[in-house]
C-alpha cells in the first residue's frame, strides 16, 4: 500500500504525564513517523549536577499520519488522545514542525515558556515586582503588565520580561 505524502498530516498526541519518551519509543517500534522536541536542562542534586533531556512541550508528541491510521497512535500505551475538535484531530502546519525540527537540529537553544496571551491574568514570579498580579497587554512589541488597584479603581502599566510572568 502506497501512502501519498499529501495524505499525511502532523497532529499533536496528548500523552500521560511524563510518558512522552516512552510514547516516542513505541511509535518508533510501530513505524509511525513522530517528532519529540527535547531541550537540555541541568538539574542540581545534593551531590552532583545532572544533564537531562526533557520534552520542550510537556505532555505532547507530534505524529505524522493519515487520518485513517489514527487508531495506530491511539493504541500506543501512554497516548490519551489526539488534539482536535469534534472527535477529529486538528492538523498542525507542516512548515511549523519543519522549522522547529530544523532549528533544534542546528543547535538553537529552546526551553518551555508559559503561553501568554493579551488580556490574561498573570503573576510576576521574579524581579522587584514578584508576587504582583495583573493583566498582560502588548504595546510596541513589548510586554506590559497592567496592575489593577480595585479599591481606588485605578491602574498602572509597567514593562516586564515575559519570562518573569506566569499564568494564574
Amino acid at each position: 500500500m502506497v501512502v501519498e505524502n499529501a495524505d499525511l498530516l502532523w497532529c499533536a498526541a496528548y500523552t500521560s504525564a511524563n510518558h512522552e519518551k516512552r510514547v516516542a519509543e513505541q511509535l518508533s517500534v510501530r513505524s509511525v513517523e513522530h517528532f519529540l522536541p527535547l531541550y537540555e536542562s541541568v538539574r542540581r542534586w545534593k551531590d552532583r549536577k545532572v544533564r537531562l533531556q526533557l520534552p520542550l512541550f510537556p505532555g505532547y508528541v507530534f505524529v505524522r499520519l493519515a487520518l485513517r491510521d489514527r487508531l495506530r497512535v491511539l493504541q500506543v500505551p501512554g497516548v490519551a488522545r489526539l488534539v482536535g475538535f469534534n472527535g477529529l484531530p486538528c492538523a498542525l502546519p507542516d512548515s511549523e514542525i519543519e522549522a522547529l525540527k530544523t532549528g533544534l537540529a542546528s543547535g538553537v537553544r529552546a526551553e518551555p515558556h508559559p503561553y501568554l496571551t493579551v488580556g490574561r491574568r498573570v503573576r510576576v514570579k521574579a524581579g522587584p515586582l514578584e508576587g504582583l498580579q495583573g493583566i498582560v497587554v502588548r504595546r510596541k512589541n513589548r510586554w506590559r503588565l497592567v496592575i489593577l488597584l480595585d479599591l481606588i479603581h485605578r491602574a498602572a502599566a509597567v514593562e516586564v520580561e515575559a519570562a518573569d510572568l506566569e499564568p494564574i
